[in-house]
């Protein structure tokens, strides 16, 4: 007599008899568990080997394995439970056999599809080729295809020679708005030389270059520079020479003239006033002062043009202030006034010396004189 692993009796014929061949593989108790029924919800599998829908199937196998460490009852664990057992391996199987029936129905949907592909395409295989021209049998469509490519061809090299003419056209009558531009030039520079030469001419008839300096003698060289042009020296020092002055030149000098004038004219109106300054004396001097900024300001404008016309950047000039101006006139009306009592100061003292040194002698002088 030989014992299983539940304590059950065998005999020596049952024993030998394979395991997969056993009619009862596992006894629980008094009740036979061969008959049992495995669940065909998939979720609840799902769910008893703690997994979610959708994973691998090395997860799936990593949870059978350690939940059947966990629940074999010949595991020798505290945690053995045979009903528990049972129930992941039933989850187990049913979780792998719908596992092989989702990639039996992929596979099938995949050859469905290929298959209907494969029906399908000879029935658009005349939109795949020649550019969807044409119609008829295959070759009658390719000889329409290639008649098709000759037209386009032939409208493209049409084309191409109607935008080649148009931009020689363009060219053309650019080139003509240009030579009637550069025409129009010469006309104009040929003009402003017959005008110059006619004023030269009838200026000479007048002798109004006979008070000229040198007339009659050669120009005077320069030094043989090359970067200045002989023509252009020698004019300039013929202008120079005679008198001549640009314009800048002559608006600076009225500038400096007119802003020298003014300063003169409100330093002399401050001392035509004198001091004590009485009401009446300073309502005078702000309508001399609103005078002074008017001109100031009419001098600024001057100066705007001036420096419009300066060759120079370093000769243009600033604005300047009336308000500084003011104080400038009362600081040199301070000074003048400063300067006159000086010399009366001196004066005095001379006489008080006098007196000491020379007593009575200096007023009997004093008077005789009067």
């Amino acid at each position: 007599m030989l014992t299983n692993t539940t304590g059950h009796h065998l005999t020596a014929h049952q024993a030998m008899i394979p395991r997969i061949l056993k009619p009862f593989s596992y006894m629980c108790g008094n009740r036979m568990l061969s008959g049992y029924k495995p669940k065909s919800n998939v979720k609840a599998s799902y769910k008893i080997l703690e997994l979610e829908e959708g994973c691998s199937l090395d997860d799936i196998r990593n949870s059978y394995r350690n939940l059947a460490k966990k629940y074999h009852p010949d595991s020798g664990s505290s945690t053995a439970d045979s009903e528990a057992f049972i129930k992941v391996e039933d989850a187990y199987r049913v979780v792998l056999s719908d596992m092989a029936n989702k990639k039996k129905s992929n596979e099938n949907k995949e050859e469905e599809e290929e298959d209907q592909f494969k029906t399908k395409a000879p029935q658009h295989r005349h939109y795949l080729s020649f550019e969807g021209v044409g119609f008829g049998t295959p070759s009658q469509r390719e000889k329409q295809y290639m008649q098709f490519r000759v037209d386009r061809a032939t409208e493209q090299v049409l084309e191409y020679r109607k935008q080649k003419l148009e931009s020689q056209y363009v060219a053309t009558d650019l080139m003509r708005a240009k030579d009637v531009r550069e025409s129009k030039k010469v006309k104009i520079t040929q003009a402003v030389e017959r005008l110059v030469e006619d004023l030269i001419q009838e200026s000479m008839a007048k002798g109004d270059f006979d008070n000229l300096s040198g007339k009659g003698k050669p120009l005077q060289k320069f030094s043989d520079c090359p970067h200045i042009d002989p023509m252009t020296h020698n004019l300039n020092r013929i202008l120079i020479d005679n008198g001549y002055q640009p314009e800048w030149i002559l608006m600076q000098k009225e500038i400096r003239e007119t802003i020298e004038r003014l300063r003169k004219s409100i330093v002399a109106s401050r001392s035509k006033l004198g001091e004590p300054m009485t009401p009446y004396r300073q309502k005078q001097w702000n309508r001399i002062c609103e005078q002074f900024m008017e001109d100031i300001r009419k001098l600024n404008k001057r100066i705007d043009s001036f420096n419009l016309v300066v060759p120079i950047l370093s000769r243009q000039m600033v604005h300047f202030s009336a308000d500084k101006e003011i104080v400038r006139a009362q600081k040199t009306y301070k000074a003048l006034m400063e300067n006159k009592e000086a010399p009366d100061s001196d004066t005095k003292g001379e006489e008080q010396e006098n007196v000491k040194r020379f007593g009575w002698k200096s007023s009997l002088f004093k008077v005789l004189s009067v």
